[in-house]
């Protein structure tokens, strides 16, 4: 291992860290996924810093919190990469599919970029000279093909109305997204000629809304019996009133095509994830190819996979649907990162970590200096069960809704969400008596005291995060 390693980094949009076989949920069909479970170090409890694509991303690639780098919402502009650091390294750094930068055709430290956005949000957002069509529309639109949409979706399917934003995809496989991007990188891979090493991004769209598996892959999933939420009404009436401004906010606007309704039944749930896992099947079959690719040319000979996920999403729990809120179904997201040599297999770590951590642990696994930033702390000695991890983690989110910032702040045992401006909402989890996160202790007289030693730690994170002394004091 005398040259630096490649760096393979693939990333799916709002992926729930239940959605793994190998990590704990039997019912799904992830064999590539499991292999590199297997193979390398599983991050149990690694929690995004922000509940929305972008401020999340921009997170991660910067190794800093959201309001350091001012990215609160989907606009907002990214400050920099550390993409751009591999690449003074002498990396060939080259991302294929899906990355959410703003502006979206942005370099941001890539030597190429085969850029594939949403599936059915449109592509003139973020751009200071309009509209542009990603690899993945010039595709449709060179094979004559009409791509899948909100006003299809409404239009030709009866199943709108009722089916939660779960189609099955009505075209050839060929024509999806996910598959367009894994055809992608495995024809990047098997033509590159380079012998500088490897920094090679994916980013699969899915399994981002809508849920739109072709037929095969449902197929794999028609009798699963996938474990769907029950919200009872007083799980409603314990959440902040934020809570059912947005699930209107979901029912009024219809986004990326799913129609939600206040309460779904079972049978609706149930359809919904199976749809949902089947296309986290259909990813983890372009990973595979991935692999086989990557393996073909000789570059997992010294080697780097990092596999992970921006945030999650609901899927009914709690009553929501997508993300926009708090909860371990939207915060927590699979983290594995495959490394033979560098370090363990079959590892799977309990200890807490954010997304931005595996940034710092990536350079110092190819032997390259970190950038400096105050946010990240690497997770590396968490991985080799050096460290525990840290105290706690923390998210951000800036809501659709007339709240203007919740702040997360979540230890092992307890987790808190602060309301700015309205000290009369909040949540408060007791996490190791309820793990769902159903029971909301904010104004439980017996657990004031918690609160209060919660609320400062929030402020403690607050004043000295930006001062690069990041350790938790209780």
């Amino acid at each position: 291992m005398s040259r630096q390693p490649n760096i393979i980094l693939i990333m799916t949009d709002q992926q729930r860290y239940d959605s793994i076989a190998a990590l704990g949920a039997s019912y799904m069909h992830t064999p590539h996924l499991d292999r590199l479970a297997g193979e390398g170090v599983s991050f149990s409890q690694c929690h995004c810093t922000a509940a929305v694509c972008v401020p999340s991303r921009t997170s991660f690639f910067t190794m800093e919190y959201p309001h350091t780098v001012r990215s609160f919402e989907n606009p907002s502009p990214w400050p920099g990469c550390w993409v751009e650091d591999l690449q003074a390294a002498g990396y060939h750094t080259v991302n294929v599919g899906k990355m959410h930068t703003v502006p979206m055709d942005g370099k941001f430290g890539f030597d190429q970029r085969f850029i594939v956005e949403n599936k059915d949000r449109p592509l003139w957002l973020h751009l200071p000279h309009g509209a542009m069509l990603d690899e993945w529309d010039k595709f449709l639109l060179n094979s004559g093909v009409r791509k899948p949409s909100r006003a299809g979706y409404m239009a030709d399917f009866p199943e709108w109305e009722w089916g939660l934003g779960a189609f099955e995809w009505p075209l050839d496989e060929q024509y999806h997204p996910d598959v367009f991007v894994g055809t992608m990188a495995e024809w990047f891979i098997d033509k590159r000629e380079s012998a500088s090493p490897l920094f090679l991004q994916v980013g699969f769209p899915g399994p981002h809304p809508p849920y739109d598996p072709p037929a095969r892959f449902l197929e794999m999933y028609a009798d699963a019996d996938i474990p769907v939420p029950q919200v009872t009404d007083e799980e409603l009436a314990g959440q902040p009133p934020h809570h059912a401004l947005q699930r209107q906010v979901m029912i009024d606007q219809n986004y990326d095509a799913v129609r939600w309704t206040e309460r779904p039944s079972a049978e609706q749930l149930l359809r919904m994830r199976r749809h949902y896992a089947a296309n986290v099947t259909l990813i983890d079959e372009q990973v595979g190819r991935i692999l086989a690719a990557l393996e073909r040319k000789g570059y997992l000979e010294d080697a780097i996979v990092v596999f992970m996920s921006d945030h999650g999403d609901c899927l009914g729990d709690h009553g929501h649907i997508q993300k926009w809120v708090l909860y371990d179904c939207i915060t927590r997201v699979p983290a594995i990162v495959w490394a033979p040599g560098r370090l363990p297999a079959g590892v799977e770590v309990g200890g807490l970590v954010q997304h931005m951590d595996l940034g710092p642990m990536l350079f110092e696994l190819a032997g390259l200096p970190v950038r400096r930033h105050s946010g990240a702390q690497s997770a590396l000695p968490v991985a080799r069960g050096e460290q525990p991890g840290r105290d706690a983690v923390f998210c951000e989110l800036r809501a659709s809704t007339n709240v203007r910032q919740l702040t997360m702040v979540r230890t092992h045992e307890w987790k808190l969400v602060h309301y700015l401006d309205h000290p009369e909402w909040g949540e408060l989890y007791d996490l190791a008596g309820d793990p769902g996160e159903l029971h909301n202790l904010w104004h439980d007289a017996a657990h004031q005291e918690t609160k209060q030693a919660l609320l400062d730690v929030l402020l403690n994170w607050h004043i000295r995060q930006p001062l690069g002394l990041e350790k938790v004091v209780r």
